[in-house]
């Protein structure tokens, strides 16, 4: 019986000894086609924000939008402190009832005005920064594209779903650097209309 039993571990072992090499061949073609070039990834978050475009372009739109916020969120909390003191003055007695009504009224027309116009103002700015991302996403899916015109890559993946990877795959610096090559080519089309 125990003669058996060994004879079992042994076959047991030797499997697995067989396992792990069919496990490392795998492993290892898998290597060599990765080697080869046929996979790539490029950090799309990376090359939006070390790209020219958006240290020119796409810094400014942030910092127009946030200003634009600013400015409206001050004049609102203007309009509630004057709502705020009109209440104060009336629950003093210090105007009438009917100058508070039309103090109200005039306040509430001001505060709908407002809305409109920061409404009206934030879909400008929103298309604006619709605008600038296709932009940018063209600019980036053009250099992708440019730089596998000769497809030396059968795959190229964006890295933020990336767990692991070897880092010679990384082709972001290529990417970013023809990003920057193409914008520069449209500003200087631009120039010349």
């Amino acid at each position: 019986m125990k003669r058996i039993f060994i004879v079992a571990l042994a076959v047991l072992a030797f499997a697995g000894c067989k396992e792990n090499k069919k496990g490392a061949e795998v492993e290892q073609t898998a290597t060599e086609v990765v080697a080869q070039g046929d996979l790539a990834f490029v950090n799309i978050d990376y090359v939006l924000t070390e790209s020219n475009i958006f240290k020119s372009e796409g810094i400014a739109l942030r910092d127009k939008t946030e200003k634009a916020q600013q400015k409206w969120m001050k004049k609102e909390q203007n309009l509630q402190n004057e709502m705020q003191q009109l209440a104060e003055k009336y629950q003093k007695g210090l105007i009438t009832t009917r100058n508070a009504q039309e103090k109200e009224q005039a306040l509430q027309k001001r505060a709908a005005s407002l809305q409109s116009a920061a409404q009206k103002e934030g879909k400008e700015l929103e298309e604006e920064n619709i605008v600038f991302q296709n932009r940018l996403n063209d600019l980036i899916m053009r250099a992708i594209q440019d730089i596998n015109a000769d497809k030396k890559y059968k795959m190229i993946l964006q890295a933020t779903s990336l767990l692991d990877a070897d880092e010679s795959l990384n082709i972001s610096e290529a990417v970013l650097a023809k990003v920057n090559e193409l914008y520069a080519a449209e500003k200087e089309s631009a120039k010349k209309k």
